[in-house]
């Protein structure tokens, strides 16, 4: 399924900043104020929860690429409601045999709006000041051979 639209100028000003992140064993584009269905989670509506599985993250100019994941990285998404995905007809028939089985099938769906898109760099500073600690504690060793 591919998509013809042209994007327009309202469009191509909000994809400053979106993340590509798995869960329900697919992967979204998420983008900020945007709703997507993914498959029934035991929440409620209204419900606020995170993804820790991104994938990707573009935030203007800057792209960041996990090795799988994003460290530190988050989306912040809300439960807006439960809904039922459309029916899908599953029909089965043995050829000469008079065999034939229809059954039906609808999805259990969660509509989800995203809330926010962040990423942590409190670590990576943190980190760096921990190893800057780390040099400077080091004993001083004088060579008694002198």
């Amino acid at each position: 399924m591919t998509s013809s639209k042209k994007p327009s100028k309202n469009t191509s000003a909000n994809n400053n900043l979106y993340a590509i992140a798995e869960t329900s064993g697919q992967q979204f584009w998420f983008e900020v104020d945007k709703y997507y269905d993914i498959d029934r989670l035991n929440l409620k509506e209204k419900d606020k929860f995170t993804i820790d599985k991104i994938l990707l993250i573009n935030d203007k100019d800057n792209i960041s690429i996990g090795k799988p994941y994003i460290k530190n990285a988050k989306i912040e998404l809300e439960v807006v409601s439960h809904k039922r995905d459309k029916k899908i007809i599953v029909y089965k028939m043995r050829p000469k045999k008079k065999t034939r089985r229809k059954m039906g099938h609808r999805q259990e769906l969660t509509r989800v709006m995203v809330k926010s898109i962040s990423i942590s760099k409190s670590t990576l500073k943190s980190s760096s000041k921990t190893e800057v600690a780390k040099k400077s504690t080091k004993p001083k060793v004088s060579n008694p051979e002198n």
